[in-house]
């Protein structure tokens, strides 16, 4: 299923938590929803699952609008709030029920949808305790149980890692990997590395408007512009860094602190420096210990975009 936002905007008075963003996301897709506190990522993920109305612009699951249809739309939607409220007095077995019901699935597949949640989020040996006597990481795997017990289209997962122990973590990314196969998967995250293993796409928002849409790789190659190399040439620092700043298509080189003969090569925009480099290297008769292509992490574009 997928969907498509319109100049979505959401307004408190004056100021613009939302500030009339548009994008598509395809059946199928998992995305990456990233910005800072106050970014505007839980504000658009409420209007997407109809918790929140907007100002003004429209979200469409295919043909269903959450302007028209809200409890259409809500049925294809499996969501999992950022505070995780549950009922926690009552039994992991008994939430689900409760859950299962509310969201409508039948009577006979009840039992079976639990099981397979159950099994599906790793509550086998929690199953029988009070949602009130559970870790952190468990309840998180209640709530995700509960997104996801109706067999949504869509799943809307707000900081889904949160309160997991590494090893739940990877758990959790592969689950979601899995459930992306046949699901539209939007998830939020500080942890820009679960993000960008586990994601297809990233959507990055800064002060309500959407700065970054592609793959990290696309968006760590716009970010960085020009090459960047680091290299290790067994020479005299001095005339190594004279003859590389010579090359035409060198625009800086950068002596590394205390390491002798490590420097920081900038390319100039649109050029390489590779093969001159090692030309260069083979006409001195220097030793060419190192060179490698300094990647730009999601981190920094990050950083970059949104201060």
């Amino acid at each position: 299923m997928s969907i498509v936002i319109e100049n979505l905007t959401k307004k408190y008075g004056e100021q613009k938590a939302v500030n009339n963003i548009s994008f598509e996301i395809k059946t199928g897709e998992v995305v990456g929803f990233l910005g800072p506190n106050g970014a505007g990522k839980s504000t658009t993920m409420k209007m997407i699952t109809c918790y929140m109305s907007p100002s003004s612009g429209d979200v469409r699951l295919d043909n269903l609008s959450i302007l028209d249809q809200p409890e259409e739309v809500k049925k294809k939607i499996g969501y999992l709030p950022e505070n995780n409220p549950l009922y926690t007095d009552m039994p992991i077995v008994e939430y689900l029920r409760f859950a299962a019901e509310i969201q409508g699935v039948e009577k006979s597949k009840i039992s079976t949808r639990i099981a397979e949640m159950i099994e599906m989020c790793g509550l086998d040996l929690e199953k029988h305790k009070k949602i009130n006597e559970l870790s952190k990481g468990y309840r998180q795997r209640v709530g995700l149980a509960q997104a996801m017990i109706h067999d949504p289209e869509v799943l809307i997962l707000d900081e889904p890692t949160t309160g997991l122990d590494p090893n739940q973590i990877i758990e959790i990314r592969k689950l979601i990997k899995k459930l992306g196969k046949e699901k539209t998967v939007i998830l939020s995250s500080h942890i820009l590395s679960e993000v960008e293993a586990t994601c297809d796409r990233i959507l990055i928002i800064n002060r309500g408007r959407i700065v970054a849409d592609g793959s990290s790789e696309t968006l760590r190659k716009q970010s960085q512009g020009q090459e960047l190399l680091h290299v290790s040439i067994e020479a005299e620092d001095e005339e190594v860094k004279k003859e590389l700043l010579a090359l035409a298509s060198v625009e800086t080189v950068t002596a590394i602190d205390g390491k002798v003969g490590i420097f920081t090569v900038q390319s100039k925009p649109e050029k390489e420096s590779r093969k001159a480099i090692f030309d260069l290297c083979v006409s001195k008769k220097w030793y060419l210990l190192e060179m490698t292509g300094i990647e730009t992490q999601l981190e920094d574009v990050f950083r970059d975009l949104t201060n």
